[in-house]
């Protein structure tokens, strides 16, 4: 038996932050708790939203205690301000940070049994529904929005926790590009590979199924054909990358991932590097290293990312393709070619332990081990 679970609701397009208002008042929400990071504040982009609702005389208090890897501090401070807040729903203004953080304060308020930050790590078997939470990404990446998953950094461990839970989904999602318009050019490169390797990962899942494939693939293709438009903040590539980052997020939310993402966590934990950005650097390493154990799906892949005469190449020849525009393609967009500047030697135990303990280990299409995904690492120094 698979399994789907997607948003109640979700809206998209150039001024869909319009319909927050409607969602607000339809529903009989009385105040918002809005969760964004102090530079979304600083910048103004935050005020989009906010303006609307003091438009509408709809209440709100802000929290922003949120880092770009929100730590159980962060969530403890959030669930405090829940409560002295008198808040009934959650606006979630960001990227995956501020939605990662608003989804485990959520959790936490109508799970209470669950306070302690750590014992959500995993499946956690909560009961309840999180409190409603209308997400509005700012970055075409994450696509927390969509997803059941939710990432916290245990700073006294050094480690990320991912944790999983139905419950946690945001009940509306708002993805409007025009939130997406101030990214950086490596902030956008970054979270763009981000959200392609959701698709790959995805689609080469153990749990991939017809349905899931059917978004991975479309997803691919709109990434790859858009995600250097975007990085140059051309209104249509910024549009597409939007949509392509929120139908992979429909997608692995479903079916997980693999140890692509769980080497990318312990190094935003042990070094805070980007998510984006390690993501982008293991993906070709580990697609090489998963050729064996994926069919002829790299097929699909390279043909999604304009690979043309895909139909007459050998197997052999359209693995290296597929790889290949995986390569270029963050090369292009800006994306550092190895782990030389970021990764110490020394760590490279922890490192690898840590990814085989992550919880998308098990999703990664060939079996793996602790001392493998070592000389993944070794061999991107």
């Amino acid at each position: 038996m698979n399994r789907f679970i997607l948003n109640e609701t979700s809206y998209h397009g150039a001024g869909a932050i319009s319909a927050i208002v409607t969602e607000a008042q339809g529903r009989g929400f009385k105040k918002a708790l809005v969760c964004s990071d102090p530079d979304l504040i600083k910048f103004g982009v935050t005020k989009k939203v906010t303006d609307l609702l003091d438009g509408a005389s709809l209440a709100y208090e802000i929290f922003s205690e949120i880092k770009p890897n929100p730590t159980i501090e962060n969530v403890q401070a959030g669930v405090e301000a829940f409560k002295a807040a008198g808040a009934d729903y959650i606006i979630a203004i960001g990227g995956g940070s501020s939605m990662d953080t608003a989804k485990a304060i959520g959790i936490i308020i109508n799970n209470p049994e669950f306070a302690d930050v750590r014992s959500l790590e995993g499946v956690a078997p909560t009961t309840k529904a999180c409190v409603p939470i209308i997400a509005v990404p700012t970055t075409a990446g994450t696509a927390a929005e969509v997803t059941i998953n939710y990432v916290i950094t245990d700073v006294e461990k050094n480690r990320k926790m991912v944790c999983v839970d139905p419950h946690d989904i945001p009940i509306v999602a708002v993805v409007d590009p025009d939130m997406m318009s101030t990214m950086s050019k490596s902030l956008t490169a970054a979270t763009g590979m981000d959200a392609l390797t959701h698709a790959i990962e995805g689609y080469i899942t153990k749990g991939a199924w017809e349905l899931s494939d059917m978004f991975h693939l479309k997803a691919i293709e709109i990434i790859s054909r858009s995600l250097r438009g975007a990085v140059e903040n051309t209104p249509e590539g910024r549009e597409d990358m939007a949509l392509g980052q929120y139908v992979a997020g429909m997608g692995f939310s479903n079916v997980g991932l693999g140890i692509v993402h769980s080497m990318a966590h312990p190094l935003g934990a042990l070094y805070d590097t980007p998510h984006g950005v390690a993501n982008a650097i293991i993906l070709p390493v580990v697609m090489k290293y998963n050729a064996e154990a994926t069919g002829e799906k790299y097929r699909d892949i390279a043909k999604a990312m304009g690979v043309k005469g895909t139909e007459t190449m050998t197997q052999e020849e359209y693995r290296a393709a597929a790889i290949e525009a995986v390569r270029k393609l963050g090369e292009d967009v800006g994306i550092p070619a190895d782990l030389k500047d970021i990764v110490k030697p020394e760590d490279i135990p922890f490192l690898a332990q840590s990814a085989y303990d992550d919880a998308c280990r098990p999703g990664n299409p060939r079996d793996t081990s602790v001392e493998e995904i070592a000389e993944l690492y070794k061999s991107m120094l």
